[in-house]
Parts: C-alpha cells; structure tokens; sequence
C-alpha cells in the first residue's frame, strides 16, 4: 500500500505528462496554422520556419521536437497541416517535402545543442545551424526530385528566403521571450 505523498506525487506525474502531451498537441497546431499563413508572390513566402523557432524557444527543446514530429506525423496520415492545405505522402516525397524533413533536423539539432536555455547568442547559433541544415536538406531533396542541378536550386530554394527567414527567427525570438514570461505567470 502506498502512503498519501506517494499517492500524491503518482498524480502530479500523471498531471505533468497530460499536460506535457497537451503542449505537444498544441505546439502542432500551431506549425499547422503558421504552415497556412502564406504571403504570394512570384516566391511565396509561409510562417512556417517561424512557427518552428517559436515551437522550439517556448516548449524546449525535447517538447519542442516532439511538437514537430507530431506535425508530421499528422500531415503523414493525411491531416491537412502542411502549407497549402497539403498532406499525406505525396507531399512529404514531393519536391518541397525535404524541407518538412528539414523541420524535424532543425528541432533535433536545437534539442542536441541546447540544452541550456540561458544563452541568447549560442541559442541563435543553435538556431541558424538548425537553419541550414533545414536547407540542406530540402535543397538536396529538391535538387533530386526536379533534377535540378544544386547551384540552380540554391538560387532558386535558398536565395530568396535567407533574409526573411532570418527575420522570422529574430520575431520569435522576440515573440518567446514575452510568452515564456506569460506562461510562467500561470505556472
């Protein structure tokens, strides 16, 4: 038999982990919506890289990946949370679909490299790598799907969303600062 704080802690437990898995849930959504705020042009231009850094500066980094596994896992089995509405398979092995991968290494690459929450300048750092790798991915992805060769898909792929994408990460920055404080008000 269990005593009363045993008993106790066994529901807090249960508690920090529903909760924990309503965050998770929540920091999805929230990729799905920023996957769906596009801005047109002759390159359109999405919330979705922002939504990420966002997920990733709120929820942490283990969370945070969680967050963006379950965005993808989610627009894997069809759910329409991928920019454009898009879903399903067909969309991850398309030619845009490396840099939904490219998602996933970015929040990894924040969970491995920053475990500290403390540093604003290795956070940055962190987060760029992240970035890259992100292109790397989804350029190499791109390249092979369209056959297009990778200095051709840099200019086309990379090129134009470098300085907005880096605008992106200083707004969530400065957008996770503020909730972070909110959500500790509440906690």
């Amino acid at each position: 038999m269990t005593d009363t704080g045993e008993a106790a802690g066994g529901a807090a437990g249960i508690r920090n982990r529903t909760a924990g898995a309503a965050v998770v849930g929540l920091g999805a959504a929230f990729l799905a919506v920023c996957s769906w705020i596009t801005v047109p042009g002759a390159v359109p231009f999405t919330a979705q890289t922002f939504g990420v850094f966002l997920v990733l500066k709120v929820l942490g980094g283990n969370r945070g990946t969680a967050a963006v596994a379950l965005y993808i896992a989610l627009g894997a089995v069809g759910l329409p949370v991928f920019s454009g509405f898009g879903s399903g398979l067909g969309t991850l092995s398309g030619p845009t679909g490396g840099y939904i991968a490219g998602f996933l290494a970015t929040a990894l690459i924040y969970r491995l490299l920053f475990p500290n929450r403390r540093k604003a300048a290795a956070e940055a750092a962190v987060c760029i790598a992240g970035l890259a790798a992100c292109y790397a991915l989804g350029t190499a992805w791109f390249s092979v799907r369209t056959r297009t060769p990778a200095p051709q898909a840099l200019l086309l792929c990379v090129a134009p969303y470098v300085i907005p994408d880096l605008v992106k990460l200083s707004a969530a920055t400065l957008v996770s600062g503020r909730l972070v404080k909110i959500i500790k008000r509440f906690q």
